[in-house]
């Protein structure tokens, strides 16, 4: 400030005004001090402006799993959404399923002073956030829950889109039903799982633990699962997974394979419709989850002090023929 005010010829107490467009400033003398402004290349600090004020940051921090994941970015481009009409930016961060990262990522939002935090948990230990809760900085959990603290929470369902998925594939035959899915310490995975077996005793089928794979899961170890399911004595004929990387994993593996297990997927992903066959799947929006977690962040910043909620999105299945292969 000292520079543009030497370069305008003003004072420091003129420049002050016009970059905070306060009154009492002559238009051709504002005029002198943005043109100096901008011949140095001046930016105000807006977070040191908004603390000095005791104001808002203008930020909440949004910690994910992965932001390269197709899901996630849905999650994030609906918290964009509604903080850009909310005058506020997104600071993102990935976890990448790390609890020690998924703690430092936060308390490094934290630090910034963001005015709320938006977490996709990768551990279940939140401890570390209490005295920020404490402190007036809300923290709204979504796509999981939080370990040990009580706080708002928006999920899918998780169990019931599970089981419907069973059910949908006994309808066509099938009794000898595979589920493929995360590791079980991962809190969708296992409910996804409690959903397989909640399926199985629905329709009717019996459950196997032998037809269950679960764990971290890449290209081979979802080959070298499928080929084991596919080749027992008695095989599987249908193939429940749990996640869409799992499912991609299992289309390449399948691929070129003249004779296919039915094959239903928890989570839509990009080009399932125009596969062949077009890849069914237990769907939800991902824009959805973003939204009510952001609604519920906003929420509390305009003063709601209600206690914390818990909000579970509905899924739906869409049949599209990889689902629907007859036993």
């Amino acid at each position: 400030m000292n520079d543009v005010a030497r370069l305008a010829g003003v004072s420091i107490k003129t420049v002050s005004r016009v970059v905070n467009d306060e009154a009492g400033v002559h238009p051709a003398t504002a005029e002198r001090v943005l043109a100096a402004i901008d011949q140095l290349g001046f930016r105000r600090n807006l977070s040191a402006r908004n603390l000095r004020r005791g104001s808002s940051t203008g930020t909440v921090g949004l910690v994910l799993e992965d932001v390269g994941n197709p899901f996630y970015s849905g999650v994030t481009r609906a918290v964009e959404e509604i903080s850009r009409l909310r005058g506020r930016q997104v600071i993102t961060g990935s976890s990448d399923e790390d609890p020690v990262r998924e703690r430092e990522l936060a308390l490094e939002f934290c630090s910034r002073r963001v005015d709320g935090l938006l977490i996709v948990p990768a551990g279940v230990q939140h401890g570390y956030l209490v005295p920020e809760m404490h402190a007036g900085t809300p923290v709204v959990f979504l796509d999981r829950p939080a370990g040990d603290v009580v706080a708002d929470t928006v999920l899918v369902d998780n169990v019931g889109g599970t089981a419907e998925a069973v059910v949908h594939l006994a309808s066509f035959g099938h009794r000898r039903i595979a589920f493929l899915g995360d590791s079980p310490d991962i809190f969708t995975a296992n409910e996804r799982l409690r959903g397989f077996r909640e399926g199985c005793a629905r329709a009717g089928v019996g459950f196997h633990e032998s037809l269950v794979r679960m764990g971290p899961h890449d290209e081979d170890s979802v080959r070298t699962a499928l080929h084991h399911l596919r080749n027992a004595a008695d095989p599987a004929t249908a193939v429940v997974t749990g996640n869409n990387r799992i499912t991609v994993h299992a289309l390449r593996a399948l691929a070129g394979s003249p004779v296919r297990p039915a094959l239903l997927g928890f989570d839509d992903f990009e080009l399932a419709d125009l596969l062949s066959p077009p890849v069914s799947v237990i769907a939800h929006d991902a824009s959805a989850l973003g939204k009510a977690a952001a609604d519920l962040l906003y929420a509390r910043l305009d003063g709601d002090t209600s206690p914390p909620r818990r909000v579970v999105l509905p899924v739906r299945l869409v049949a599209r023929g990889s689902g629907e292969v007859r036993a």
